[in-house]
């Protein structure tokens, strides 16, 4: 029955990744397309945004997704605020990107997300990495680099829009575990209450960049379908590949929803090199495999990391080290001896525990714990 249900979670696992890569690399696709029509990016993303606050709520309630549960006022501010900002600024960002860029480099270019985790990790978190997690660094940094300086149709303002928009998710990847973890909000419904903060964020902005312009442009005068067609299909493409990402990271650890990624991100830039047809050299396809390559390394860098920091929590120590280090639990050899907060005279009980004892004329055997309360350590050490 195990076994059935494991098979079960990795075939829906492999089902959601399929179809966050078809449905990721077509609305790719599309916004490129409506760019080239419609050069309004502040827009696109106020579709999107509003795609997310509209269609979310009906369908969730009638999917049966569990309501919201309560959270307080400063955990909203400390952490939803801060990932709703990093959605819309990502998204922003990354329609800018690739209206100014090919969708194949702006997604080379997104390969830099390790890096940025790294840092805004060790800004945040004060989280510290591995030598070999800052050297597989290298070969993404190199690889944006030759594909950089290699790619035909290079935009300044597109570099910097993708790499922005790379920071933006980077956040949003390191809060959003953390929110489903604490919260244990559902991850649709935490979907919903970002789409609706960040349309509410960047309403001010779309108003004062795009909306006064948008009134001139052909598309809205001559009320062309076409274009209005392919904005509400990328809105409800880019609200599928929100629900499918957000499924995926709910189901799977942050290294294997990484290691999606990156395999969803090789998926997007062939696609789009194979239907969009943008012209590329032999250097510039060796500088986005070698950063899709480094992303693979920096992930194998961090499961090696953690495998070793589990090691290093679980193994035993031998008992001359266990008495030496004196973490607040020393181990003797004893037999069913216990003393707690005194002295105890040849007292005998199964599986004893001492604690601010001595004891005296009693022989101490097999499996008994001695606290002392005196230790400088506040480590506790589980067995």
């Amino acid at each position: 029955m195990a076994d059935r249900r494991h098979t079960r979670e990795i075939l829906t696992v492999l089902f959601l990744c399929v179809l966050w890569y078809v449905v990721s690399s077509s609305n790719n696709v599309i916004g490129k397309m409506l760019l080239n029509e419609f050069p309004y990016p502040m827009t696109m993303t106020m579709v999107q945004l509003l795609s997310i606050a509209v269609y979310s709520g009906p369908f969730f309630n009638m999917w049966g997704v569990r309501k919201y549960v309560d959270i307080s006022w400063k955990y909203y501010f400390k952490l939803i605020v801060p990932l709703a900002f990093g959605k819309f600024f990502a998204s922003v960002f990354s329609h800018v990107s690739i209206w100014k860029v090919p969708v194949s480099y702006a997604h080379t270019v997104k390969a830099t997300m390790p890096l940025f985790t790294v840092i805004l990790s060790r800004i945040i978190m004060g989280e510290k990495q591995t030598t070999k997690v800052y050297f597989s660094l290298i070969p993404i940094i190199a690889g944006v680099g030759i594909a950089t300086i290699t790619e035909i149709s290079f935009d300044v303002i597109g570099l910097v829009s993708a790499l922005a928009s790379t920071m933006g998710f980077s956040l949003q990847n390191i809060y959003s575990k953390k929110v489903l973890h604490d919260t244990g909000i559902h991850h649709l419904r935490l979907l919903h209450i970002l789409g609706r903060l960040a349309l509410f964020m960047f309403l001010p902005v779309w108003v004062f960049v795009d909306m006064f312009h948008l009134m001139e442009h052909p598309a809205v005068t001559t009320a062309n379908y076409r274009v209005l067609a392919l904005l509400l299909i990328d809105g409800i493409l880019n609200w599928l590949q929100n629900i499918v990402a957000f499924s995926v990271l709910s189901l799977v650890t942050p290294l294997t929803y990484a290691v999606a990624n990156a395999s969803k991100r090789i998926f997007v830039i062939a696609i789009s090199l194979f239907i969009l047809g943008n012209p590329v050299t032999g250097l510039n396809i060796c500088g986005m495999l070698l950063a899709i390559f480094g992303v693979f390394y920096y992930n194998k860098a961090k499961y090696d990391s953690k495998q070793m920091q589990k090691k290093q929590t679980l193994l035993p120590f031998n008992q001359k080290n266990w008495q030496e280090r004196n973490n607040g639990y020393i181990i003797y050899p004893q037999k069913n001896s216990v003393v707690s907060n005194g002295v105890a005279e040849n007292h005998t009980t199964p599986n004893g525990f001492v604690s601010n004892g001595t004891i005296k004329n009693g022989s101490i055997h097999n499996n008994s714990f001695i606290y002392n309360t005196n230790s400088s350590s506040s480590n506790l050490l589980f067995v």
